[in-house]
């Protein structure tokens, strides 16, 4: 099982560690609610040096990723970051993933158990283009600093002018005496922060004095388990549960990272998209439960004894202080406020369905 540059640290700790898309991760340090709250309320803190990094170079580095991208990279100015998907012919997701558009060259961020197989297929198609797949996932660590707090916590060991750096935009700057430290204003949380990348060994050197420069400001390392719960929260997908290669990516909500227009040209699954569209017969759902069992994935949705969904991702929301899921649910069942049933090994519990996302940062939470 891989480890990143972090591991002793959060042993150190006490984290609980548990295998994640083969590496050892920690899902926690303390009660996973608590640390939703304190990324809502103050900072957290996460190892993200599991994801995959690549970085893609040459002249024809922008064609490459546009030729296996969903999203329009040729479209977007450097400096910019974008969410796309990464399809195969038949027009289903192998991954979600970020690009990064630079001056000479494309950078990608893609999750930890699909990295090898995104570094495969992206080279497989690089035909005749002049470009370069370089994998520097092992190369760099990358930290997470995610909630309201981030930015102030940021600003003690940056010279970034973090109020010029805009939403789903990156730029260089010294970090922790690091200069040409790559910083990225994004987040998997709901809130406002920031990634930042280096090289591996200054991990836990850049961990440790981000920690001390966030304790008054109430930061504190945060679990895979509560990063899971605030995605959902905010209605984000995660591979594996809303997308998968039996997901249809134009029934997942994540339309604003596909780019049919013609300036976008051709790219791996067009076709098979193109084919689909308006011919969904379900659609990514949010569902709330004020039964004692939360919702979890493969649980089936039913209306009377017609089953009409089923759960993809589900837990206690931190913020709304409820049980939470995502659902694929049949059309003509997705409205807000269709009672549905989730069937628990036989049990019955009465289901609420609503729109996602349930919570946003700008709209705070939903009453729902």
């Amino acid at each position: 099982m891989k480890t990143t540059s972090l591991h002793d640290i959060h042993e150190e700790l006490g984290a609980r560690m548990v295998e994640f898309g083969g590496w050892h991760m920690p899902v926690q340090y303390g009660p996973i609610l608590e640390e939703g709250k304190t990324v809502r309320s103050a900072a957290g803190l996460f190892d993200l040096g599991h994801m995959g990094r690549f970085h893609v170079r040459g002249p024809e580095a922008v064609r490459l990723v546009d030729r296996v991208s969903s999203n329009h990279v040729a479209k977007v100015k450097p400096g910019g970051i974008r969410y796309s998907l990464l399809l195969n012919e038949e027009g289903y997701p192998l991954d979600d993933f970020l690009f990064y558009v630079e001056e000479d060259g494309v950078y990608l961020v893609v999750n930890a158990s699909n990295t090898e197989r995104d570094l495969e297929w992206i080279r497989s198609h690089t035909g005749d283009l002049d470009a370069e797949l370089v994998d520097e996932t092992e190369a760099t660590g990358m930290i997470a600093l995610q909630g309201p707090a981030s930015a102030d916590v940021l600003a003690k060991v940056t010279d970034l002018d973090l109020d010029k750096l805009g939403y789903y935009r990156f730029a260089f700057g010294t970090v922790c005496g690091m200069a040409g430290t790559r910083v990225s204003r994004t987040g998997y949380t709901g809130e406002d922060g920031f990634e930042i990348y280096f090289p591996t060994e200054e991990a836990p050197r850049v961990w440790n004095e981000l920690s001390e420069a966030g304790a008054p400001l109430g930061l504190k390392p945060i679990g895979l388990g509560a990063r899971d719960i605030l995605r959902l929260e905010a209605g984000m997908a995660l591979y594996g549960h809303e997308l998968d290669l039996e997901t249809d990516p134009l029934a997942a909500g994540v339309d604003f990272a596909i780019s049919l227009t013609e300036a976008k040209g051709d790219f791996i699954g067009r076709a098979a998209l193109e084919a689909r569209k308006g011919r969904q017969t379900e659609r990514l759902v949010g569902i709330v439960t004020d039964g004692k069992r939360a919702p979890r994935q493969g649980y089936t949705l039913f209306a009377g004894d017609q089953e009409v969904g089923r759960v993809v991702s589900g837990g206690v929301s931190p913020t709304l202080g409820k049980n939470i899921g995502s659902a694929y649910v049949r059309l003509g069942h997705d409205g807000e406020g269709t009672e549905l049933s989730m069937d628990i090994r036989g049990k019955r519990q009465a289901t609420t369905v609503c729109e996602l996302p349930f919570y946003s940062r700008t709209r705070k939470k939903k009453s729902s």
